[in-house]
């Protein structure tokens, strides 16, 4: 990578300069291209913390780098700030090294490491809605991108499985059982969001029901064999709905991931004798609670974390405590990512300092979550029908589809029906999900259909058609891309502007992984989409001067196509032939 080339130059040199330890090179990008490719930052930072001047901190870190075989061009500008370009020798040999991984995914990977990642997480009781949308596609291209370097990935799906709420769905079951095959049971079960809406009129309205209900939840939780096969049915017809709709985002969740919400409710006694013996639980109010120094409410008022009502029930608190030792000492996670709701921020960073407090991290492992905004309507609301209901996920995507047929058909009139319905699969799953990813998870958005399906902008249309339109370059050209000859020569400022472009794609999945931001893929996918287009538009490609000049352009070309896909399949989002 080239941003690792010139910090190994450039760190020894600012040490040597005088810098204190452990002063950052700060390597960035440059903002314009008469600034050169990269530029250094960090003379600055050192320089103030020694109290020197940053040029003259500048001027001796340039002194002492050994730069002349990496950089054409070191300059010192503004109040210290060092500028950088490279030599095209150099661009061009990085370019054939990471072409040859480009079209070889399968070369060894450079790292190594174990990461959990928390994600999707639906409630069972109920069909999956566009709540669920952020965190399934945000923790499935998370986990795509650190499989995609070497990690071993463990994904967990942490359904909502157990509780109270599925007393109630048991004891509705029961009323529609027939003795007979059960028809009636099955044909609600088809609908799980009626179902549920059912159960909870008929709990709030019928005392004796709601009675009936809490029995039966007292009996699951004890393993009444009954309620236990009930239980298993509805929620492998739950599970059945999940899966469908998994496919149809082309998410990698199978049901071997599912680590639910029940599978440790044998360890949540566990929990609370653990933290007694280690002196942390508090009564108040007959609950069992934790209370730590650093969590304090209104007027420094101590901040609990309830484990354990005074009924003696446990909470989603006490659940997270048993999932962070299994993730800790089972599955012995280095890293541990929870893509959630960020209103659940305080309740993670409770969750997980207490699991700290009390020994429950008995190894290295950085446990984090992950947070997310929400998804908003254009009222600024968020996303529901026009009746107020909840959006269903399946309806959602149904109308993504639709909306995309209507698109492509008027494009391209002249696809027949079967290759306009696969197309537009491709492109109404790719900008569902692109017009997610590509937002600051931390931030809402405003949920658009005429934004997400443009084909200009920052938009998955966009960069499928690039996709396209490089396939198309060959299909004219009657060319095997492995056909062409190794070793790129970059005389036009596009292809330069291209080729640094495409050499920091691993810059940007190496942030990607250690943030948990896939928006800086979506950006640097534009970024590759939008050089190739000045690139095309600037470089003769089929009709270059030369033969050999046709052929390196079309191997350029087909680095920026197997990068532009590479990356939409790390984001979860298909390409197309042509569209």
């Amino acid at each position: 990578m080239l941003k690792d080339l010139l910090e190994a130059r450039l760190a020894p040199a600012l040490h040597a300069a005088g810098a204190p330890e452990g002063s950052a090179v700060a390597l960035t990008v440059s903002t314009k291209p008469e600034f050169g490719d990269y530029q250094m930052n960090g003379a600055m930072g050192a320089a103030k913390r020694l109290k020197r001047p940053p040029r003259e901190l500048a001027e001796a870190v340039l002194a002492h780098a050994q730069l002349d075989d990496l950089v054409s061009e070191a300059s010192i500008a503004g109040p210290g700030f060092i500028n950088l370009r490279l030599r095209e020798s150099v661009l061009e040999a990085q370019l054939d090294t990471f072409t040859a991984r480009v079209l070889n995914p399968k070369a060894p990977s450079r790292e190594a490491g174990r990461v959990l990642i928390d994600y999707s997480s639906p409630n069972l009781a109920k069909e999956m809605h566009v709540g669920h949308l952020r965190s399934t596609i945000i923790g499935d291209s998370l986990a795509r991108c650190f499989a995609h370097a070497g990690w071993e990935v463990l994904r967990q799906n942490h359904v909502g499985d157990w509780g109270t709420q599925f007393g109630m769905l048991l004891a509705y079951l029961n009323t529609l059982e027939t003795g007979d095959g059960t028809p009636a049971a099955d044909a609600e079960l088809a609908d799980l969001e009626r179902f549920y809406r059912k159960a909870k009129a008929r709990f709030d309205e019928d005392p004796a029901f709601a009675a009936l209900s809490r029995e039966t939840v007292v009996k699951l939780q004890q393993g009444d064999p009954a309620c236990r096969t009930a239980w298993q049915r509805f929620i492998d017809v739950s599970l059945s709905h999940c899966e469908a709709l998994y496919g149809r985002l082309q998410v990698t969740l199978t049901r071997e991931h599912v680590h639910a919400e029940s599978a440790y409710n044998e360890a949540l006694a566990g929990v609370i004798t653990a933290l007694r013996d280690r002196g942390l639980l508090t009564e108040s109010e007959g609950a069992q609670c934790v209370f730590l120094d650093e969590f304090t409410g209104k007027d420094d008022a101590p901040l609990p974390l309830i484990v354990q009502k005074s009924d003696g029930g446990y909470l989603y608190a006490t659940t997270d405590l048993a999932a962070v030792r299994y993730r800790c000492d089972d599955l012995e996670a280095d890293r541990a990512l929870y893509l959630v709701d960020k209103r659940q921020g305080l309740h993670f960073k409770q969750v997980f300092a207490v699991a700290k407090a009390a020994g429950f991290i008995t190894r290295p492992c950085s446990f984090e979550h992950m947070p997310f905004g929400t998804m908003l309507g254009e009222d600024g609301r968020p996303f529901r029908t026009r009746a107020g209901d909840v959006v269903k996920l399946a309806d959602l995507l149904d109308e993504a589809e639709r909306r995309a047929e209507m698109l492509v058909s008027e494009k391209n009139p002249d696809l027949d029906a079967a290759a306009c319905a696969e197309i537009a699969k491709a492109i109404a799953i790719g900008a569902v999900k692109y017009a997610d990813l590509s937002k600051h998870r931390n931030n809402d958005y405003v949920f658009s259909w005429d934004a997400m399906l443009s084909f200009d902008g920052n938009t998955a249309p966009y960069l499928q058609y690039a996709y396209s339109r490089i396939q198309s370059l060959f299909a004219r050209a009657q060319v095997a891309p492995e056909a062409l000859s190794a070793g790129l020569s970059l005389g036009a400022p596009q292809e330069r502007s291209l080729a640094l472009t495409l050499l920091r794609t691993e810059d940007v999945l190496a942030q990607v992984r250690d943030q948990g931001l896939p928006h800086l893929l979506c950006t640097h996918l534009y970024e590759v989409a939008t050089a190739f287009t000045a690139f095309y538009e600037h470089c003769p490609v089929l009709n270059a001067p030369e033969e050999s000049i046709r052929n390196q352009r079309l191997a350029l070309a087909h680095c920026c196509g197997e990068t532009l896909r590479q990356g939409l399949e790390l984001l979860g989002i298909p390409v197309v032939q042509r569209m």
